[in-house]
């Protein structure tokens, strides 16, 4: 990304559920106020290459990842966790939606991507609830424990982490320093990854990849599902689940033929 301007991928994510509250049926995920806080950015499909249905079936994999997040942020809820962090936040509306006041929620993202949210919630007129604190981190640059420690989070109780759209830009060491981080409390990890391009995806997988690149937000991390695992476990997490997005879209009533709509990875896991 820029310096000083925020997040295009951040921008199209966003656009995506604010498109997938009128264009798709059945909807899998609601969101009142995912036009509101777009305004007027991105196109969701702005790095999808002109195809409509590759727009379509990602635009349907960013709605399932929230759905299947909020699912289970709502699950630690009920037993008790009244702390939860967003990692990489950009757009992201949990925080405004969340109807238990007592829950205290934090944003954390790049500083440049943060600052012009805070922009755009003041010029939609929506207004950051009580219980939400920001906290700036540039993951490659500063650290999380220092973002979190400033912002208040308590070390010594639950807390549930979701890590949406964010390890695919990540080096390796960031993204085991963060998991590392996030062992060392009681925690559940909600997140997301790509699996290396099957065969045939692969020619579109490199396209929409330099395309990213060109915006200057480069793709730099793949896992296969036994990286992944053996990842989580070396940092004391036990793998709940670990499921392609597009069987995700079959349980929420959605089913897509479009390759690509399973090379996402929905993973929850938990650190007892």
């Amino acid at each position: 990304m820029e310096t000083g301007q925020p997040s295009r991928t951040a921008l199209a994510v966003a656009a995506a559920r604010a498109e997938h509250q009128t264009l798709d049926d059945p909807r899998i995920f609601t969101d009142p106020f995912a036009s509101r806080i777009i305004g007027d950015g991105a196109p969701a499909g702005e790095f999808d290459g002109g195809d409509p249905e590759v727009a379509r079936v990602r635009r349907l994999v960013i709605a399932a990842r929230s759905r299947f997040a909020d699912d289970r942020v709502a699950a630690a809820i009920a037993r008790g966790t009244r702390q939860v962090v967003i990692l990489g936040a950009g757009l992201d509306t949990s925080a405004y939606r969340n109807p238990h006041p007592e829950v205290r929620y934090f944003e954390v993202d790049h500083p440049d991507t943060q600052s012009w949210k805070r922009n755009r919630l003041r010029e939609a007129g929506i207004e950051p609830p009580p219980a939400l604190t920001f906290a700036p981190v540039d993951f490659e640059r500063s650290t999380l424990a220092a973002g979190l420690a400033a912002a208040g989070l308590d070390r010594t109780a639950e807390a549930i982490f979701v890590w949406l759209g964010v390890v695919v830009y990540l080096t390796r060491g960031s993204i085991d320093d963060t998991i590392g981080y996030i062992a060392g409390q009681r925690a559940d990890l909600v997140f997301d990854y790509p699996a290396p391009p099957a065969p045939e995806t692969a020619t579109e997988q490199r396209a929409r990849a330099d395309r990213v690149a060109a915006a200057g937000e480069p793709w730099l991390s793949y896992f296969t599902a036994d990286e992944a695992r053996t990842l989580l476990q070396g940092s004391g997490f036990a793998l709940l689940e670990d499921r392609a997005a597009g069987d995700v879209l079959v349980e929420y009533g959605t089913r897509t033929m479009h390759p690509i709509g399973s090379g996402i990875r929905m993973v929850p896991a938990a650190t007892r």
